[in-house]
């Protein structure tokens, strides 16, 4: 991905009549996001999905706090994708809506495949004949 660097310069005005011009590179920095083959937002090169840092984020977690929980993340894309999300609200909530559609689809097909009633009593009786 190319980053476009443009270079702004600053005018400070240091006395009654001195002015001291600074220049400061800005770079347009992609968004580290990328969807992995199963369609699946993860924030780019971890398996840490979008989800999970819209998630906490939503929870009230800072990006720090968001860092702390998930080493593999670097806070600058922590930061970039919390900016990616305040900006694309409407796309990232109709995403993770979809997500969620998704997994309770998941759960009850494999609910009724594997059902949870009367596991623990299986469980129990399964433990006893082994001992």
């Amino acid at each position: 991905m190319a980053t476009t660097c443009y270079t702004c310069y600053i005018a400070i005005i240091v006395g009654v009549n001195l002015v001291k011009f600074m220049s400061l590179a800005i770079a347009l920095e992609p968004t580290p996001i990328e969807i992995d083959a199963h369609g699946v937002v993860r924030v780019a090169k971890t398996r840490v999905t979008l989800d999970t840092v819209v998630g906490a984020f939503l929870e009230g977690c800072t990006p720090e706090e968001i860092g702390e929980q998930y080493p593999t993340l670097e806070l600058s894309d922590i930061y970039l994708v919390i900016g990616y999300y305040l900006r694309h609200r409407e796309e990232v909530h109709s995403y993770l809506a979809e997500r969620e559609s998704q997994a309770m689809m998941i759960q009850q097909e494999a609910e009724k495949r594997f059902s949870p009633i009367g596991l623990r009593e299986r469980l129990l009786n399964r433990r006893s004949k082994s001992v």
